[in-house]
């Protein structure tokens, strides 16, 4: 009996601990995402770039990347339930219709955001909006490549280099959102997002020589002081649940 116990124990720390590991593993991607698609918007278009389709098109123009996270997934799933039919996909029809409505919403604010990131500075942009999705424009894209990349300021080779890793940096981005909402809450993915606005402002002073202005010293002020209001909530809470947990652990002992 001890012994099952004790095998418990282990395992529950061993999940909490490969939780902890994915949750900060998904923060990490979720930074390189926020942070790397609005520079990499941003120098799309001081370079001489102008398609505003094309540049939304590049936030779900890698999607075939996201192949790579349900393949192992996927892969995992069979090898540690073998004596199951592993299933390919778990969407229902009813929240694949949401989904479908709710990317066509999201496409209109993400071709406001390109446009956004056309005529202000990135760290102003990355303050107005912190969360963009995607909108599919192909044709836009097949139509405007090959005479804007002639005319790219770094050269020919560089347009094609910027617009693949624009692509796959915004998948970071989903990835990275999806995965803290699923290992966490959505709270903690909006608060993260709030707290990476500091690192895209510096960056884009650093990288861009944007210049930092007072409002945008009010607005990170405010972005950081909800990460810190965030964090005092979980540990308030976190202590009320340990204060529970000891006071029912004596009533059952008591009892």
């Amino acid at each position: 009996m001890e012994m099952e116990s004790q095998t418990r124990k282990e395992n529950k720390k061993i999940k909490s601990v490969l939780k902890l590991f994915i949750l900060v593993l998904n923060c990490l991607v979720l930074a390189i995402g926020n942070t790397g698609g609005p520079l990499l918007l941003r120098i799309y278009f001081i370079k001489g770039g102008k398609k505003i389709w094309l540049s939304s098109w590049l936030e779900t123009g890698g999607w075939p990347v996201m192949f790579l996270p349900l393949t192992i997934s996927y892969l995992y799933r069979r090898r540690t339930n073998p004596n199951t039919k592993t299933k390919v996909c778990f969407i229902t029809p009813t929240l694949f219709m949401a989904s479908a409505a709710l990317g066509l919403l999201n496409g209109v604010d993400d071709y406001f955001f390109s446009y956004g990131a056309s005529r202000l500075l990135v760290s102003t942009s990355a303050l107005i909006v912190s969360t963009q999705l995607a909108f599919t424009a192909v044709f836009a894209f097949l139509l405007t490549i090959p005479g804007e990349a002639k005319e790219f300021a770094l050269g020919e080779p560089y347009y094609y280099v910027l617009l693949s890793f624009s692509a796959i940096v915004w998948q970071f981005f989903f990835m990275g959102t999806i995965g803290v909402i699923f290992c966490a809450s959505s709270l903690l993915s909006a608060v993260m997002m709030a707290v990476l606005l500091p690192l895209i402002v510096i960056l884009a002073v650093l990288i861009l020589h944007e210049k930092f202005k007072a409002e945008k010293a009010v607005s990170l002020v405010l972005s950081l002081w909800d990460f810190i209001s965030y964090l005092y909530g979980e540990i308030k809470e976190t202590n009320k649940k340990k204060k529970a947990s000891k006071s029912e652990a004596i009533t059952i002992t008591e009892s």
